[in-house]
């Protein structure tokens, strides 16, 4: 018998279609815009992990393997994609297209001298 349970997230060298992975992805945390294709409704979603090809998002309902989705994703865009696996309150979203999954950490806001002053260290104190 096994003391280790069945990983729902399998490692890229297994032999199935939902995990066929070769590129690193990227913890983090950060908000998106989750909708599922023809749906009026957007919601917003805890994205954990992200590649240039799909990432994995908190969403509390489990949807169809292959779901059309969209997800807007702060400093990459809206991007089209399918779900690829959904469980226990997580899913993965395989995108059409691959990104920057670096846009994503980039920070979010205006350029020019007000960038530059938020980012100046004041000076010491006299």
């Amino acid at each position: 018998m096994d003391s280790i349970p069945h990983d729902p997230f399998p490692s890229a060298d297994t032999d199935d279609a939902g995990s066929n992975r070769s590129k690193a992805r990227d913890s983090l945390f950060l908000m998106a815009g989750f909708r599922r294709v023809g749906d009026a409704e957007t919601r917003q979603v805890r994205v954990r992990n992200l590649s240039e090809g799909g990432l994995m998002a908190e969403l509390p309902d489990d949807l169809d393997i292959g779901t059309r989705v969209e997800i807007d994703v702060r400093g990459v865009g809206v991007v089209p994609g399918r779900v690829a696996w959904s469980t226990q309150g997580r899913t993965g979203v395989a995108f059409d297209r691959p990104i920057d999954p670096l846009a994503a950490r980039k920070p979010v806001g205006g350029s020019g001298e007000a960038a530059r002053r938020r980012t100046t260290l004041k000076p010491p104190l006299r």
